[in-house]
């Protein structure tokens, strides 16, 4: 399983935020470029930037953070938040990033979705953002009344490089991740599934590896010191049965 150390950008800076709440913001590095170096310098090979003004605002707003690292390390990237149409997508690619993560625009406009699929395949990310099991758009602003599950059918035969599955009832809460909705659209779908949420010790990384999910972002409890990533890495390859 891929282990994904998360950098979310907001005002340049490297922040974390509980529940998604904006309000509760905790800066972790005034430049998110030592945050990158930092992870890959520890093992990471994926790292999943977040760009949290974008989320909100509906255009990539963090451009100069995203480029130092960029420029700076060479993994696999993916960038969320922003995203809402073809000229953006053009330019991160163009700029270097492998994947883009794409949501809101994903769930209000299906069509341009799946043709940006189409002609960027294997290149981007749904992003499906849970509370209470329905999909939340804007920044995770506004709540639809669509499941979690029926976005991800919708779209599970387009060529799609993954879906980045979060959970925001557990995003930031250290409060371990919920195992049980994860493998139900892993089970669900043929796309790979990402986990984020709540994820914040070993044992939450080893649960998601035996559950087959195809990754995990990792946030808070790494920038806190209370999970390792040489250890996360070590807990994603699932145990092996007798």
């Amino acid at each position: 399983m891929q282990v994904w150390p998360a950098i979310d950008l907001r005002g340049g800076k490297c922040v974390r935020l509980r529940q998604g709440d904006y309000r509760q913001e905790t800066v972790f590095y005034e430049e998110p470029v030592e945050a990158a170096c930092h992870w890959v310098a520890q093992g990471a090979e994926y790292l999943h930037l977040v760009d949290l003004d974008g989320a909100r605002d509906g255009s990539v707003a963090n451009r100069k953070a995203i480029n130092e690292i960029l420029n700076s390390v060479e993994v696999t990237t993916e960038l969320g938040g922003g995203v809402r149409d073809e000229s953006t997508i053009q330019e991160w690619l163009e700029a270097g990033l492998d994947r883009l993560v794409v949501g809101t625009q994903a769930l209000k406009q299906p069509n341009w979705f799946r043709d940006m699929c189409r002609k960027f395949p294997k290149r981007l990310v749904l992003g499906v953002d849970a509370r209470r099991g329905r999909v939340a758009t804007d920044g995770w602003l506004e709540t639809s009344d669509v499941s979690t599950i029926q976005l991800a059918q919708q779209f599970d035969c387009e060529s799609m490089a993954a879906i980045v599955y979060t959970d925001i009832d557990t995003d930031g809460m250290m409060a371990g991740p919920n195992v049980e909705a994860m493998r139900e659209m892993k089970q669900a779908i043929n796309t790979p599934v990402i986990a984020s949420g709540g994820v914040t010790s070993v044992d939450d990384v080893r649960r998601l590896a035996e559950a087959g999910l195809d990754g995990c972002i990792i946030g808070r409890t790494l920038y806190e010191g209370r999970l390792s990533l040489v250890d996360a890495i070590q807990a994603a390859v699932p145990r092996t049965k007798e």
